[in-house]
């Protein structure tokens, strides 16, 4: 089965916090969305804003990875917060604002509501838009890193 491709959203912050330790988090730590995912599957992030519910606009792509194996687990943090997160791979790229996209992305539909799907916090998208993203991305590596991931998932060593 080919994996398949997402989109999250979240602040550039947290969006950070998940890349530099190797996770992700999405709908303010629900399991269900993590579960719709599978080891492969390649996600990227849309961040509208700089900080968590701040007025700092963004609107860019600011993480792609892949799904490593394994479920979603509990982490924990203070004040006995317990999100759910994901392992993920995560992919060295450089933020990319949406905007110059908005007429080739085919999940946008047009039309000025294009950020409307974002609300859901986590949704599939096609294979060419994700592709789309990853070249704005300037993911340079992103084939080796999907194809070292498949190998992963599959149990063949990569080496």
């Amino acid at each position: 089965m080919s994996p398949r491709g997402w989109i999250a959203a979240a602040s550039a912050e947290h969006v950070g916090i998940g890349v530099a330790q190797g996770f992700m988090e999405v709908c303010h730590g629900k399991a269900a969305p993590l579960r719709r995912l599978s080891p492969g599957d390649h996600v990227t992030f849309y961040s509208p804003t700089w900080s968590f519910r701040g007025a700092d606009r963004l609107q860019a792509f600011t993480a792609l990875g892949i799904v490593a194996p394994g479920q979603p687990y509990r982490a924990r943090m203070n004040g006995g917060f317990r999100p759910f997160r994901r392992d993920m791979r995560w992919a060295a790229v450089h933020p990319a604002p949406i905007r110059p996209l908005l007429g080739a992305l085919a999940f946008v539909g047009g039309g000025r509501s294009w950020g409307y799907r974002f609300r859901f916090g986590l949704f599939e998208i096609d294979a060419a838009d994700m592709l789309l993203i990853a070249d704005a991305m300037e993911a340079s590596a992103w084939e080796t890193i999907a194809a070292t991931a498949r190998d992963a998932s599959a149990g063949l060593d990569p080496r």
